[in-house]
């Protein structure tokens, strides 16, 4: 009766919870509905009144006269864009690159043929190349739509690791698939790409790899696969912990991360690859994205391109190019996906399988990460992106056992493909990445934040200067309001969906598959409703075949209405009431869709069908010195010499360091080349006691310091240890801490009597720690 009385009393709770998050969310989009019209209905009402009697009927005049002129001009650039579509489907989807390039890997005629490419991007005119720094490999994004989005500006990752000087290559896809590809054929692909430009640059430091979105994820799996081939991976807007979202309302949430479990799982996949033949049309995956906002989707681009049609058209158009160029995905690389990313959420567990004996470990990826992220982004939150960090690792020690350094950059509102495709974002966030790139290799081992602080120079132009701070693990939970109760649900969706994908196999896709040929599949594909709305609005249309002789008159005598015309303004005030409509009705879509999800899936959990947070106590946190990397840096505390004694003198330092900005990251890169002993060892050796010294500092910071006489036996390599430390004093002022560490640090090496002493490191060894 007990467990009984307990049960309901969890189902009960849970459907309070899920009421009254419902209530929230339907009063919030109801508030932010009534807001804006209000604001939209009193702007007009409240403008000022016409000056001159009379002139009221001539600005309705003049406002008729330019609206018919919009009008025309408005549906002559969507027949562009129909004819631009035709155009590019019959060149075969080309990318959309903004630059010149050279192909040099074509993934058709691998081993393993793959619809990938790695191509090197030309320079354009006045930009200098230095064919010894380190290259950039940019890895598109395959998610449904056209290839070439990384770099179909020139202000992009492209252009702003151009401009910086490094050679950069870019990783492209083609519309179909090779017959039989899978997703580790694709990741064995991207290896060879990454291994074709070391080859081409022995003298520079390895390939940099920059992933967006899919491509995010992609490169991940390829790190985590080929730990040694690969420098530093920089991930933007990449779902990388599927389950997570912020469920706390509003344009942040997640809505996507729902929808396999209101489908019934990923039955819905292969029965759409068996109506296109073995093959799935991106444009359903495109489709999806664009459902997330309809107002924009259904109203506010178009009328952006109305309003501002004398302007508008070539960036709509170029846009529209890309979002429209759609790409086909097979079977196999979709029911990866499904089963081990988004609806299993294997792959931060180590369990997103690569061939058949072998799995992708995320703990054994060795160059720096850094993570990109919006909260504005509604397709991949900052949850998504930054949670596998602790599904991974344990721990703030694992981490540096690991030696692994990893920072995330947090954007404040850009949408998900602002963080590729604005030339704002590309001038500030991917540039100082690229800034950063250069000595993140200094930092220790550890989890930290980027911070980007702009300020006007001398000049009035504006100035970025970039910091980082350290945090520790811990730290990530205040970004899931739910403690990430709310994932446990999506383990009953992954339960349901493997017995509706067996359930599908047996009984329908006998039945399926068998009214399908290739004719059919292509039928659909070209009706499908995105390329439907394309090609009937173009020149195959014989109604709008007097559209091109209608612009030119209308561009001869274009008479456009000022701004703060009264009918303007009130035609802004419709549409601002027609996109809150929208937006209201998608809110409250939303807030349904996240309810019906709990209230179908929430109930399992408390019932005990899967273990979860309502039948099990939190599970502890793990003792971090029982970790076998951990034991073996403590047994190790004195062993060494002159790099061991370096990197734990930095790594004492370091913890009181607080915001480190890049120009102390540039000191330790130099002092390291400049030393005649650490500029002689091997990467890999450098990476591994930076670990192991960070972690004595972390957890044993006394045993530590005072091991090192013994480290520093020798008296030449104690004075030349000494003088790297008054180096870096003398280039860079330490903090207060760091001045008292910096005292015990010559006190134990006998260099001079200390100033203040700090008694014990104990108490302060699980404070956020520094750097370098």
């Amino acid at each position: 009766m007990n467990d009984f009385a307990k049960t309901a009393s969890d189902l009960f709770q849970l459907g309070n919870k899920v009421a009254r998050l419902y209530t929230h969310r339907v009063l919030a989009a109801q508030n932010a509905f009534f807001s804006t019209t209000q604001a939209a209905v009193a702007e007009t009402l409240t403008a000022p009144p016409v000056a001159e009697p009379g002139s009221a009927w001539q600005a309705c005049a003049t406002y008729a006269a330019d609206w018919l002129q919009r009008w025309v001009l408005f549906w002559d650039t969507l027949r562009q864009r129909g004819n631009n579509f035709l155009e590019h489907e019959r060149a075969g989807k080309p990318s959309v690159l903004a630059f010149d390039y050279e192909t040099v890997v074509d993934g058709r005629k691998l081993p393993r043929p793959v619809n990938y490419a790695l191509v090197r991007i030309t320079p354009p005119p006045g930009v200098a190349v230095d064919e010894t720094k380190r290259p950039f490999i940019i890895v598109d994004p395959r998610a449904g739509h056209g290839p070439g989005i990384g770099g179909f500006k020139q202000d992009s990752e492209i252009g702003v690791a151009l401009k910086a000087g490094h050679p950069v290559y870019f990783v492209m896809f083609f519309a179909r698939p090779e017959p039989g590809q899978t997703l580790p054929d694709v990741c064995e692909a991207e290896a060879d790409f990454v291994q074709a430009v070391a080859d081409r640059h022995p003298h520079s430091p390895k390939p940099a790899v920059v992933g967006n979105c899919q491509g995010g994820w992609s490169a991940m799996l390829l790190a985590a696969s080929h730990p040694d081939l690969t420098g530093p991976v920089v991930i933007n807007g990449a779902p990388m912990s599927y389950w997570s979202g912020s469920w706390q309302g509003g344009e942040g949430e997640n809505p996507m991360r729902y929808l396999g479990g209101l489908m019934g799982g990923a039955w819905v996949a292969l029965l759409t690859s068996d109506l296109g033949n073995g093959l799935v049309d991106g444009a359903h995956f495109v489709s999806n994205f664009e459902r997330l906002n309809p107002a924009n989707t259904l109203w506010s681009k178009y009328y952006h391109l109305f309003a501002n049609v004398d302007t508008e058209p070539p960036r709509f158009l170029q846009f529209e190019r890309w979002w429209g160029g759609y790409s086909l995905m097979n079977e196999a690389e979709l029911r990866w996906i499904l089963d081990n990313l988004f609806v299993g959420n294997r792959l931060a567990r180590g369990e997103a399988r690569a061939e058949p004996h072998s799995f992708y470990n995320l703990k054994a990826i060795r160059s720096p990460i850094i993570v990109f992220s919006s909260a504005g982004d509604n397709i991949t939150p900052p949850q998504q992106a930054l949670n596998w960090i602790a599904d991974a690792y344990g721990s703030t020690e694992e981490i540096k056992a690991n030696g692994q350094v990893i920072v995330g950059l947090l954007h404040e509102d850009v949408g998900h493909l602002g963080i590729f495709v604005s030339g704002r974002v590309a001038k500030k966030e991917h540039a100082q990445i690229v800034e950063v790139l250069k000595y993140i290799e200094s930092l220790r081992p550890g989890l930290y934040v980027m911070e980007i602080h702009e300020e006007k120079g001398p000049s009035g132009k504006t100035e970025y200067e970039v910091t980082l701070e350290e945090r520790r693990l811990e730290d990530l939970s205040r970004l899931n309001r739910f403690e990430r109760h709310d994932e446990k649900p999506f383990d009953v969706v992954a339960e349901v969906s493997a017995l509706t994908k067996r359930a599908y196999t047996l009984f329908a896709r006998p039945f399926v598959r068998p009214l399908v040929n290739e004719g059919t599949a292509e039928l659909g594909r070209v009706f499908h409703p995105l390329r439907w709305q394309r090609w009937a609005l173009s020149d195959l249309n014989p109604w709008l075949w007097p559209l091109p002789v209608l612009t030119s008159a209308v561009k001869a005598g274009r008479q456009a209405a000022p701004p703060d015309n009264a009918c303007r303004r009130a035609e802004k005030a419709g549409s601002d009431v027609i996109t809150a409509g929208l937006n209201l009705y998608r809110d409250l879509r939303d807030a349904t869709m996240e309810a019906m999800f709990f209230q179908i899936y929430g109930p399992p959990v408390a019932l005990g069908v899967v273990e979860g947070p309502a039948n099990e106590a939190q599970p502890a946190v793990p003792d971090p010195r029982e970790l076998p990397l951990v034991q073996d840096a403590l047994a190790a505390i004195g062993t060494g010499g002159y790099p061991e004694a370096v990197a734990l003198i930095g790594a004492l330092i370091g913890r009181g360091a607080g915001r480190i900005p890049l120009v102390r990251l540039e000191l330790v890169d130099r002092l390291v080349r400049s030393d005649k002993v650490l500029s002689r060892l091997p990467a890999d050796a450098i990476r591994r006691i930076r670990a192991e010294q960070a972690v004595v500092a972390e957890l044993e910071p006394e045993r530590g310091l005072q091991s090192l006489p013994r480290l520093l036996a020798d008296p030449a390599d104690r004075k030349r240890a000494l003088a790297v430390l008054d180096e870096a004093v003398a280039t860079v002022e330490p903090t207060p801490e760091q001045r008292v560490v910096l005292d015990r640090v010559r006190a134990v090496l006998g260099a001079a009597a200390p100033g203040r002493l700090l008694g014990s490191f104990d108490g302060a060894s699980r404070e956020p720690a520094g750097a370098t």
